[in-house]
């Protein structure tokens, strides 16, 4: 049987900048490297961070896609409702703010694991083409946020031929 997607509100005009996620010193660390030496300057001797940073578990993880006429946006936001979630754009700028809520239950005794966040979340992604606002479709469904933005005339992709 197919669950029909359910339509979330789309906001236009001047959003506030946020940075897509909060950088960690040894990120910036690597950043100052790579700008003076150049980009990989040590790369092969360097590994991922094994654990992900403190300020990481807030946002929700995201797909975009650059298409030939739209650019889609998904983002996980698992266990949020639909009326808790707020998107705007700004020119190629997408920002998703939101909040997972939880009655409050208090526990007996001691925690041995806690891992289950709570809390309001923003995440800023830049697109790669200007959109248009006005025509934005954004359905939500299973706890994926889809986003399908058109491009405005201009932005969209077009093969030159060469003579």
């Amino acid at each position: 049987m197919a669950e029909k997607r359910k339509d979330v509100p789309v906001a236009k005009g001047e959003i506030e900048r946020m940075p897509a996620r909060a950088v960690s010193p040894f990120e910036q660390m690597d950043r100052m490297f790579d700008e003076f030496f150049g980009r990989g300057w040590l790369r092969p001797l360097r590994w991922e961070r094994p654990v992900p940073s403190e300020f990481d578990w807030k946002l929700p993880k995201a797909d975009v896609v650059d298409r030939k006429d739209d650019v889609v946006v998904r983002a996980e936001v698992p266990g949020v409702n639909k009326e808790d979630i707020e998107v705007s754009i700004s020119g190629n700028t997408l920002t998703i703010k939101g909040e997972s809520k939880h009655e409050e239950k208090e526990e007996k005794g001691d925690y041995w694991r806690c891992e289950i966040s709570r809390g309001a979340f923003s995440r800023t992604l830049t697109l790669p083409a200007e959109v248009d606002e006005s025509k934005v479709k954004a359905e939500m469904k299973d706890g994926m946020l889809e986003l399908t933005l058109p491009k405005v005339e201009k932005a969209k992709r077009r093969t030159i031929r060469i003579d």
